[in-house]
């Protein structure tokens, strides 16, 4: 059972709702919680409609986003169920924690409960403001006021019928105010688009990257920068930049190299700009009366990692500065857009040649700023101009300590799609004549730039998994993780590192494979335990007698090639056949079902649902959908009786009336 799913998955992401939904309602009827299947539905949804997409990771951010948005935008039933939508959301995540799909890296179902407690009085809030509604939502409530469920056949039609005619009363001015919010309010989109997974990093310890933010070029150079400046202050020109002379003096003390330079004044010094700026927006330095004085509450000066991490959050502020050509640059007009995207991009990459970087930066910045009346000359020679302003923020960034820059081929991966038709035919051909070089600049984040565009991925709610992070993780909930979030290699690295802390054991992980209530999701765990464990695959071959999983590892080694399913005794191809057949029900329902079943045996698809339902599988849950939900309907449809039409049979001669004398 996947909890992930790409956004046009739209056939796979319905079948798995329906069965989290289904199994949902079935153990909170064993337990005796509330639960309502709209309710579960929606909150899967509202998941599956987010930025990461991750169903079972859920924290407070995303709770108060469900209770306080997703329900009353889009939630249509009776008030009573609402109002104890958050109850019922309680039964869902706890569901999720009782059968091993949470991710770890969310709220405990403890931290959660909390979490939906400090919502309660938003929550009532929110269900009493008719503005957080869509204009869909709007109608379909209005219909139900009136008693109408537009769900039923013809009752769409029947509601506009009453609707034209004057029957049906509703709020003209609050169904205007939300079809204006639609396009006017961008708060109220839910529909978050979809990020771009990253991959798994692996970081050094705290106090490593302390150390490295010490040594960073940019962290010394802006406290000395502070302490030159002082508590006197150094004095300012009219225009507001230091005297040539001090500026002279300050470069050689910062070692910029600048102090010879044949300038008319310091600002057009650019290192030593950029380090002033830079300096002001950190608060190390303030300008009062005419002088730049040091700030009084420079805290930042005295914490070599405060500092450097808060230099790189301010960093994209600091584009006119970093641009040779100022605020006129194109890079420098859309550099708060553009690095981000472009610090994302090398988030987890082996060295990356700048000039693929150079390509896809002109198009973003094409996008920020506005050429439909620019030549094309004129437009080449600011993609030129564009590319030699990164080239100058790659130096800055490596200054600080965020990139490591080096020299060297491109990988082939950087040249195996230029003919895919990603870039333009001239932007290709580039690349092609570039990374042909054996001497490229290429260029990677640094740990320290690591951890800080992940604390900015984790803001902004997508995924970025952490080597390590899952140490200490249930063992279901950490095989979860590893089959859907980890590439092979890091959940080999993740899985034997949980394996080092005592008391977590081979033995664990087995008996949450066994455990598992999914199909799919108890092969998937096995798989991966097969793929990162040494002895993965004769483990495997072991398993095939095991009393729970031999159905799971019996289709590992099939698949595998290891084992001829014409070799396997009666016993064992009935096992296989119920988990497959009770994986395909996961994946593709009972309808899919049917028909697999169907074109196997023909008029004899329910004996075979019954052969599979006498199997001895132990999925006893998973049998008992099998026999609900596929078996009785073609039991049915096989003793429904044959309806024929008197006189149309094979045979049968058609009726003549006698002729009347």
């Amino acid at each position: 059972m996947r909890t992930w799913f790409e956004p046009e998955e739209t056939a796979p992401y319905a079948a798995a709702k329906a069965v989290l939904t289904r199994r949902c309602l079935a153990w909170a009827d064993a337990h005796g919680r509330p639960a309502d299947g709209p309710l579960v539905a929606a909150a899967l949804d509202a998941r599956h409609h987010s930025r990461d997409g991750r169903l079972a990771y859920w924290d407070e951010p995303q709770i108060r986003r469900y209770l306080l948005a997703w329900v009353p935008k889009y939630v249509v039933t009776p008030r009573d169920i609402l109002e104890i939508a958050p109850e019922i959301l309680r039964t869902f995540l706890h569901y999720l924690a009782a059968t091993g799909l949470r991710d770890p890296r969310g709220a405990t179902p403890a931290q959660a409960d909390d979490a939906v407690t400090r919502v309660l009085p938003d929550f009532r809030k929110a269900l009493d403001d008719p503005h957080l509604q869509g204009p869909a939502t709007f109608w379909t409530q209005t219909a139900l006021d009136h008693g109408s469920d537009l769900a039923g056949p013809g009752a769409l039609r029947d509601f506009e019928l009453d609707l034209d005619a004057g029957r049906i009363r509703y709020d003209r001015d609050l169904l205007g105010r939300l079809l204006e919010a639609r396009h006017s309010r961008t708060d109220l989109d839910l529909e978050e688009e979809r990020a771009f997974p990253q991959p798994p990093i692996a970081l050094p310890a705290p106090d490593d990257l302390a150390d490295a933010a010490a040594r960073s070029v940019t962290v010394r150079r802006l406290t000395t920068l502070a302490t030159w400046a002082g508590e006197l202050g150094r004095p300012l020109t009219r225009s507001g930049h230091l005297t040539l002379a001090d500026a002279r003096e300050l470069s050689a003390l910062l070692g910029t190299g600048e102090q010879e330079l044949q300038v008319r004044g310091s600002a057009d010094l650019p290192q030593l700009r950029l380090l002033l700026a830079w300096a002001r927006r950190l608060g190390l330095v303030r300008v009062a009366k005419g002088r730049l004085l040091q700030a009084r509450s420079a805290t930042l000066a005295h914490d070599p990692a405060a500092l450097w991490a808060r230099a790189f959050d301010v960093l994209p502020e600091l584009g006119a500065e970093i641009s040779m050509s100022g605020r006129a640059g194109v890079l420098g007009r859309c550099f708060a857009a553009v690095l981000p995207d472009l610090l994302a991009t090398l988030y987890g990459m082996d060295d990356v040649p700048v000039a693929r970087l150079e390509e896809t930066v002109w198009p973003a910045c094409q996008e920020h700023v506005s050429m439909e009346t620019t030549s094309e000359r004129t437009k080449d020679l600011w993609r030129r101009r564009t590319a030699l302003d990164l080239e100058r923020a790659f130096d800055v960034l490596a200054d600080l300590g965020a990139v490591d820059l080096t020299h060297g081929p491109a990988d082939d991966r950087y040249t195996s799609d230029l003919d895919d038709g990603a870039l333009p035919p001239e932007a290709a051909e580039r690349l092609r004549e570039r990374l042909a070089s054996p001497d490229l600049l290429l260029a990677r984040l640094t740990p320290l730039a690591l951890r800080s565009v992940r604390d900015r991925l984790l803001r902004e709610g997508r995924d970025a998994p952490l080597i390590g992070e899952l140490a200490t993780a249930p063992p279901a909930e950490l095989l979860g993780v590893l089959t859907q979030h980890y590439p092979p290699r890091a959940a080999a690295v993740e899985l034997n590192a949980w394996l080092s802390h005592p008391g977590q054991d081979l033995e664990a992980l087995l008996r949450a494979a066994r455990d598992c209530p999914f199909r799919t999701r108890a092969a998937a765990m096995l798989a991966v335990l097969a793929q990162a464990l040494p002895e993965g695959q004769a483990l495997v071959r072991d398993l095939r007698h095991d009393p729970v999983l031999a159905p799971t590892a019996l289709t590992l080694l099939v698949d595998a090639g290891e084992i001829d399913p014409a070799a396997l005794d009666r016993r064992e191809h009935l096992l296989l056949g119920a988990e497959n057949f009770l994986s395909l029900l996961e994946l593709g329902g009972p309808a899919v079902v049917i028909e697999q079943l169907r074109s196997m045996a023909g008029h004899g698809a329910h004996d075979l649902a019954a052969a599979l339902l006498d199997s001895g599988h132990h999925d006893l849950a998973g049998l008992e959908e099998l026999r609900e939900l596929v078996a009785r309907p073609l039991r049915a449809s096989r003793d429904r009786p044959l309806r024929l039409i008197p006189g149309t049979g094979r045979g049968t001669r058609p009726l003549r009336r006698r002729r009347r004398p």
